[in-house]
């Protein structure tokens, strides 16, 4: 006999949550089960139960999983409610099943639970509102095509942010409305129904014209990450086209901006390109980092080294070279008769990535996507010191330094030019010295590394 269960609506998770307690309680399989919003009927049923009538035992489950049901619950995959009802029904007998990641039906769960949240920042983030006038006054209306059931999860974002303003939000099954005290609901409206452009539109665009920071541009995130279905709701995206077809002039003027200031203040004009960098978001490396780990030394430096990343204590004290790779980079130098105080050394990639496990961050090396995203750091690095010669220190610097792939091996023993004419030399990063198990092979490597760093300081001589 196949049950039916009755619920509210698409998103209602109280109403699943009682029914499967009676499910689980009374011992009715997942496969026994059929379950029903609103006046939907999919099929026929032999008999209609709902869980919140009638009184049911207790059982446990973890609360990994109620944060995970909370949220898959409001995706629209119409089997989201058994596939739930198959994981409470499993916990009962595999009570580590929540820990298990590995296991199909966690992952399906999972990548749902994830498309919800996704959904829900894009209606955070994309949602205009824009100005109407209705029978009492001023109201602000915005238009939604979610992908998922979020309107009411996310209804309190926008009352705790906008809870002094009247304001509307329409979507094609779902419209709330808020009137500065209560939330009212409504039936779903077509787009015609929100407004169009509005004063406030067009001073939103001069704003966001004005804040537009060319070093944060990021175009495969904003076509990934905002879909074209919403850019025809944002007024500024109609503005993005062009910004981003200027964003390389705007990138260089922010140099030579900073050049002007003060006389040609190169000191302020670093100053101020660090301070940009430790904002930086062009890749999602900032995330997990302490902090950036910019470039430093005299930015009239001569000789510039560029290695792969921070490492872990690098990121803690926010410096590059400071941990036990820098250790080894400064006895080569010392060895190579350079000086440290008198170069400028920084990364290919300012934040650094890692794989946490357990207690330890291990390295993990950048992707060409990460690499190029930090490329613009690099490029004004050298628009600013100017260095004669630059060092990559690894194929990952190499790869920042000339915008394609290199053999360490094959390019490494002879000067190579960078596109603004300056001389470039490429090398071993000293971490690849302490990777190395064999003794003899790594005293070997050591000396041909310092060999290389004296070739390249010969390449300052007149």
């Amino acid at each position: 006999m196949v049950r039916l269960i009755g619920l509210a609506a698409d998103d209602d998770f109280e109403g699943w949550r009682d029914a499967v307690r009676a499910l689980v309680v009374d011992g009715v399989a997942p496969d026994q089960v059929s379950w029903r919003v609103g006046d939907t009927i999919g099929e026929l049923f032999a008999e209609h139960t709902r869980g919140s009538a009638r009184a049911v035992g207790a059982f446990s489950v973890p609360r990994a999983f109620i944060d995970l049901a909370q949220t898959v619950v409001l995706h629209a995959d119409d089997q989201r409610f058994a596939l739930l009802h198959t994981l409470v029904d499993r916990l009962q007998c595999e009570p580590k099943l929540m820990e298990d990641q590995a296991d199909p039906l966690i992952q399906r769960l999972t990548v749902m639970a994830r498309a919800v949240r996704r959904d829900s920042h894009k209606m955070r983030a994309f949602i205009r509102f824009r100005e109407v006038e209705d029978d009492i006054g001023v109201r602000y209306a915005a238009w939604f095509e979610p992908e998922h059931h979020i309107i009411r999860a996310n209804a309190s974002f926008f009352i705790d942010r906008f809870a002094n303003m009247r304001w509307s939000i329409l979507t094609p099954k779902l419209s709330i409305h808020w009137d500065g005290q209560r939330l009212t609901e409504a039936a779903g409206a077509c787009k015609a129904e929100a407004a169009g452009g509005d004063p406030v539109e067009a001073v939103w665009n001069t704003y966001y014209a004005s804040i537009f920071n060319p070093a944060r541009v990021k175009i495969g995130a904003m076509l990934n990450e905002m879909p074209r279905k919403y850019w025809k709701n944002l007024p500024e995206t109609a503005l993005v086209p062009q910004l981003i077809a200027t964003a390389q002039a705007r990138e260089s003027g922010m140099v030579a901006k900073s050049r002007i200031k003060i006389g040609g203040n190169v000191d302020l004009a670093w100053s101020s390109l660090r301070e940009e960098a430790i904002s930086c978001t062009r890749c999602h490396l900032h995330q997990q980092a302490t902090q950036t780990v910019f470039g430093e030394g005299p930015v009239n430096a001569q000789l510039m080294f560029v290695g792969e990343q921070p490492g872990d204590q690098e990121d803690l004290a926010g410096r590059p070279f400071v941990g036990p790779a820098g250790r080894v980079f400064d006895r080569a130098l010392a060895e190579a008769g350079i000086d440290r105080a008198s170069v400028y050394v920084t990364n290919a990639v300012k934040h650094f990535k890692h794989e946490q496990r357990g207690k330890r961050r291990i390295h993990s090396r950048p992707d060409a996507g990460e690499v190029a995203a930090c490329r613009w750091w690099i490029e004004q690095e050298l628009a600013l010191v100017k260095p004669r010669v630059t060092v990559a220190l690894g194929a990952t610097a190499a790869r920042s330094l000339f915008g394609k792939t290199m053999t360490v091996n094959r390019e490494r023993g002879h000067a190579r030019k960078l596109p603004d004419g300056s001389a470039a030399w490429i090398t071993i990063h000293p971490s690849y010295l302490l990777r190395l198990p064999d003794e003899a092979a790594k005293a070997d490597e050591y000396r041909h590394f310092v060999n290389d760093l004296k070739m390249a300081a010969e390449l300052l001589l007149p």
